[in-house]
Order: structure tokens, then C-alpha cells, then sequence
């Protein structure tokens, strides 16, 4: 639900006649009561609707779509000198990314515009290298790739919305010291079934690919799993996850799959994973269930709870060894350019005032402003039609590409190493977006 693509935009005078802050539960019911327009469309992310300002978390979608929750878990891949250690490091990695969903609530950020970018680092304590022998206690899993804030090694985060039919943004993570970087296309798919959505990857989003420099540039591909928003009816939105997702690195010739499990009917959630980490052919692949990996490829075990502690079971061992324990961490604090160092259609600057709007109560306001930018957007597209124009994005070298990996064009490559630096000063871009 983070982004679409035409406009099916539903007015609800009724909502802005006053300033009255609306509670969770009477947000999910006006929510209820536009998605209901959409049962049966097959894919609702296509459709674009402009919801009201009080419906909507006041952050825009590039800022609120990154995989760097905790950070140092991302800086830490690659340090283990064993290619299952590695495999390790990116599972470890992939149970923090979306830790905002696991400590705080799903909400409706701001759709991204064309040519909207987002940039932001963060900086962490060197991390340890991790010990596929002895894995982690349940007291050092989170000491040991606890972020201060204040360490010496520095992830820089580039992202822009690259596409907007379909909406698609382009995103790289680099942490030069640690000599790891990932890029990817975010995209989703999005179907309302009458009690929930459906979030699947999109057709240009084939998952996160993060590369080893140290490691002759091993190069490892992340897949995404489809996940159900449900709780629309009760008033308490919550996500859950039952579905596979796989995790590839064709030079290391090793492969994991993760199977998250279907909720019971009755009882709490436990919110189970379970998976397998084998010896795989890339040539050759066609192993896309657990039970069908055969015993003797197999390196580790993994169960547990992704709301909870995760362990890792080497093959040939009894011994369940601690990989994370997600209760004790929390996402981290960004660092941003300072505002007057951020451009016009840099995120937080370019959605400062619908947010100023959202934060004061002054609902009508905000949604008067939002409707002012979508407005803008559609004018934009309508004049690069009207001359035969074709948008092309600043910091990476196309809208997408067939095997999902972005590259950086001159000016992404200086606005990284600006990052880096501590050096924002950018120019205005001269060509607007939609």
C-alpha cells in the first residue's frame, strides 16, 4: 500500500469538516470503507487513490522504506571468514531490516513522487565477526551489534523514485569500510481481499542484492516474501507472514530457504520461522521447498521466532545456538543533512509542509497541500506527454532494470560519497519530476 500509480482519487468532505484528531480505530474504518471500492482489482497498487490527511503517518514513503533498522547488522556481513558464517551474517541481517514492524505498528506513509529522493547514514561501533562455532549468548546478541551512534563505521543509504507507472523507487546501502553494499528496486503488489491485503514484491522488485567486496565480490540475492495486513475489521492493524523466501549466493554455491509459518486458529501468535541452509548447483536450481532439500546438502537448521529469538542448528549437531534475539533491539536513529543542505524534492523537505500540517491537527489544511502536490504531479506528467518527453531519474542510470539491480549514475555515485564526507551540497535538479 505504499505506492501507486493513476488517479481514482475519493473525496471525504465529511472527514475534513473538522480538526478533530482521529483515533486507530475510526482511521481503519474510513481505511475500510475506501479499500472496499476495491475487492476483486487485482492488484489495488496500481490504482491510485488519495486518501485524506488524517488517515496518513506523517513520513514520506522513501524515508519509511529502508532496510537499515539496525544497521550494524548490515556492516557486520562478511566478516565471518566461513561461507556458512557469511550465509549466517545475512539471515541475522534480514531478521532486523523491518524491525518497525515487529516493535511498532504497520501505517500509510506519503506516496513517493518522481524524482523524489531520500539520503540519510548511520553510524555504528565496528561490529565483531561472528562465530559459526559458538554463535551468540542471549546477553551478547544484543551487545554485540548494539549501535551507538558515535563508531567509526558509517552506512550511507541513497534512494529515489525512479518510476511512477508503475511506482517503483531504486535504493543502495554502501558501508565502504566494511566493503558491503546492497542495491534493489522497491515495488509492491497489493490485492484487498475483504478482510486483508495481500503485499506481494512487484514484478521489477526481485529482492535485495548485497555484495562482498572483501570476499571477491560474493554476491548474495534476498527475496521477499508476500505478507497479509489483517486486523481491519477489529480496529488493530498487524502483519503476518506465511510464505518462503530464499536467500542465494551462486560463488559460495550455498543457498537458504526460510518458510514462515501459517498462524493456528486458535491460540497466540507465534510468529514461527524455519529454514535450511544447503549446498546448492546454481546451474541447476530447482529447490524451493525445505522438505525437499536433501539431507546431505544440508549446513544448518534454523527455527524460531522473528518476533523473538532466532537459532541455528549446524548439521551433524544437537546444539541450537543463538544467531539474534530480536526482543531487546529497536530501530536506530537516522542521520540527516541538515535542512538547509536538503533540495526542494528531497523527502522530508518536500513533504515538510503537509507534515507540519498533519503534526499542528490542521487536517484540512494538510490534505488541501497534498492535493496541491498530486495536482503538480499530473500537470508535470501531462506536459512530458504533451512533448514527447521521457523522464529520466537523477541518481540511478534508468527507471528499472530486467534483473533488478539498480547502477548508479556520476551524480549517485557524488551524492554517496558526499554521504560519506559529511558533504550534502547538492544542486537543484533542473528537470522537475511528475
Amino acid at each position: 500500500m505504499s505506492q501507486t500509480t493513476h488517479s481514482a482519487s475519493f473525496s471525504l468532505d465529511a472527514l475534513d469538516s473538522g480538526e478533530k484528531t482521529p483515533d486507530d480505530s475510526s482511521k481503519l474504518k474510513t481505511f475500510l470503507s475506501i479499500l472496499r471500492k476495491f475487492v476483486g482489482v487485482t492488484d489495488i497498487a496500481s490504482v491510485r487513490f488519495s486518501l485524506p490527511a488524517q488517515l496518513l503517518e506523517p513520513t514520506p514513503n522513501l524515508e519509511y522504506w529502508n532496510y537499515l533498522d539496525r544497521p550494524e547488522t548490515f556492516a557486520s556481513i562478511g566478516k565471518s571468514d566461513d561461507p556458512v558464517g557469511r550465509m549466517l551474517e545475512v539471515l541475522r541481517f534480514w531478521f532486523t531490516k523491518d524491525l518497525k514492524y515487529v516493535k511498532g505498528k504497520p501505517c500509510k506513509p506519503y506516496n513517493s513522487t518522481l524524482g523524489e529522493f531520500f539520503r540519510c547514514t548511520w553510524k555504528v561501533e565496528d561490529p565483531p565477526a561472528f562465530d559459526i562455532s559458538s554463535g551468540l549468548t542471549a546477553t551478547n546478541s544484543s551487545v554485540n551489534v548494539a549501535a551507538t551512534g558515535e563508531g567509526p563505521i558509517k552506512i550511507c543509504y541513497l534512494t529515489e523514485q525512479t518510476s511512477h507507472h508503475p511506482p517503483v523507487s531504486a535504493f543502495y546501502i554502501d558501508c565502504p569500510e566494511e566493503g558491503v553494499s546492497a542495491r534493489g528496486f522497491d515495488q509492491i503488489s497489493a490485492k484487498f481481499t475483504g478482510t486483508s491485503i495481500r503485499v506481494s514484491p512487484g514484478q521489477h522488485n526481485l529482492g535485495i542484492f548485497i555484495t562482498l567486496r572483501n570476499r571477491d565480490n560474493e554476491e548474495y540475492q534476498l527475496t521477499h516474501p508476500s505478507a497479509h495486513l489483517g486486523g481491519l475489521l477489529r480496529g488493530a492493524l498487524s502483519i503476518t507472514v506465511a510464505d518462503s523466501c530464499y536467500f542465494y549466493c551462486p560463488k559460495t554455491k550455498i543457498k537458504a530457504i526460510l518458510q514462515y509459518l501459517e498462524e493456528g486458529w486458535i491460540g497466540r501468535s507465534q510468529n514461527k520461522v524455519e529454514g535450511v541452509i544447503f549446498r546448492y548447483n546454481p546451474d541447476n536450481d530447482t529447490t524451493n521447498r525445505i522438505k525437499d532439500v536433501p539431507e546431505s546438502d544440508i549446513l544448518c537448521r534454523i527455527s524460531g521466532s522473528w518476533h523473538g529469538q532466532i537459532f541455528y542448528t549446524v548439521a551433524g549437531s544437537t546444539d541450537a545456538r543463538l544467531l539474534i534475539d530480536i526482543a531487546p533491539l529497536f530501530p536506530v536513529t537516522k542521520h540527516l543533512p541538515p535542512t538547509e543542505c536538503q533540495l526542494s524534492n528531497e523527502s522530508l523537505k518536500f513533504w515538510s509542509n503537509v507534515t507540519a500540517a498533519i503534526l499542528e491537527k490542521r487536517y484540512s489544511q494538510a490534505t488541501k497541500l497534498k492535493q496541491e502536490i498530486e495536482e503538480r504531479q499530473r500537470q508535470r506528467a501531462a506536459e512530458r506527454k504533451e512533448k514527447n518527453e521521457e523522464w529520466q531519474p537523477r541518481f540511478f542510470t534508468g527507471a528499472v532494470t530486467p534483473l533488478g539491480k539498480p547502477e548508479l549514475t556520476e551524480e549517485g555515485l557524488r551524492a554517496l560519497e558526499g554521504l560519506r564526507a559529511e558533504n550534502y551540497a547538492l544542486e537543484e535538479s533542473k528537470v522537475q519530476g511528475a
